[in-house]
Order: C-alpha cells, then sequence, then structure tokens
C-alpha cells in the first residue's frame, strides 16, 4: 500500500469514528402519542363506542340531522324548514370551529347547464350567507355550483326534480379530533 492510499485510509477512518462520537442520546423522556381518532373498540370498557369521533362527517350528519336543504323551482331563498336545518348546521359548525365546509348548490335538469350552474350558485351562496349570519366564519365556507351535472334522484318527474333542487353541506371525511 501507498503512503497516499495509507494516509487517505487512516482520514477516513479517523472521520468515521469522529462522527459516529457525535450521536445524540436518547432522550429519557419521550413525548406523549398522537391522540386516537378511530372508533373505541370496547364496547364494556368505552362509553363511546360506535360513536363517531367528535368534529368528523360522521359526527355532522348524526348531530345536525342533515346536510341538504330543498328549493323550489327557479328559486334559492331559504324558508322556514331551511332555517332550522342551517341553524343546526351553524350551531355544530360554531362547536367545531377549526372544520371547514363546501357548500354545493345543485339544480334539476330543466334550463340550460350555464342558467343551472348560476342557479345552484345562488342556491349555495343562500345557504353560506345565512350560516353566516348565524356566527360561522365566512372564510371557513367554500361555494362551488354543480348545476344539474350531479342529480341525486334520475328521473324527469317532479319528485326528482325537488330532491335535486338542493344545496348541501359538505364536512371532508377526513376531518377528526
Amino acid at each position: 500500500m501507498t503512503k497516499t492510499m495509507r494516509a487517505s485510509a487512516m482520514i477516513l477512518a479517523a472521520s468515521t469514528l469522529a462522527l459516529a462520537a457525535c450521536g445524540r442520546d436518547a432522550p429519557e423522556d419521550l413525548p406523549p402519542p398522537p391522540p386516537d381518532t378511530t372508533m373505541p373498540t370496547d364496547p364494556t370498557t368505552d362509553p363511546g363506542y360506535g360513536q363517531p369521533a367528535p368534529g368528523s362527517r360522521e359526527d355532522f350528519l348524526a348531530r345536525v340531522g342533515s346536510d341538504t336543504i330543498y328549493f323550489g323551482l327557479d328559486q334559492h331563498d331559504i324558508d322556514a324548514e331551511d332555517r332550522a336545518t342551517l341553524d343546526s348546521q351553524a350551531t355544530w359548525l360554531t362547536q367545531y370551529s377549526s372544520v371547514f365546509v363546501t357548500v354545493e348548490g345543485h339544480a334539476d335538469e330543466r334550463g340550460t347547464r350555464e342558467y343551472n350552474l348560476g342557479l345552484g350558485e345562488r342556491r349555495a351562496n343562500a345557504a353560506k350567507n345565512y350560516l353566516v349570519s348565524r356566527g360561522v366564519d365566512a372564510s371557513r365556507i367554500t361555494v362551488i355550483s354543480y348545476g344539474k351535472e350531479r342529480p341525486v334522484a334520475l328521473g324527469s318527474d317532479e319528485s326528482s326534480w325537488a330532491r335535486n333542487r338542493r344545496s348541501v353541506t359538505v364536512v371532508p371525511s377526513s376531518t377528526g379530533f
């Protein structure tokens, strides 16, 4: 082995030893594990067994009763039944102030695509404005219109049309505490 190779090998070995000596010792106290956001699994010991996680989409649907309000033909005004549903949604959203939602506006199949997109947007904005008037921060609510593109009821009859004239408040399914 030549002198340069031997010197290089010695420098490499010294560097390796120096780096190994700089290692950290493990901390004596480890941080606690993250909170468990899954549903309880033991019905005999956990009173929350089978209940949705607080602040989750499932909790919203269970406690609010409905994520949907309905409108009359070519209407976007909020009636008394809609106000009761939105009041319940506003109460839940006030309790879970870190949850952001999307309000979707929908229309039935009648009318042009452009008209129904505009009508869906007016419906979604009517719901959003009502929630804001009940104390929900407007920055937590996104509005989108699907017009007639996402019907829940397929059919060309009054019953189907009535079910498709709606606004839906959507809580992301990944939300949970």
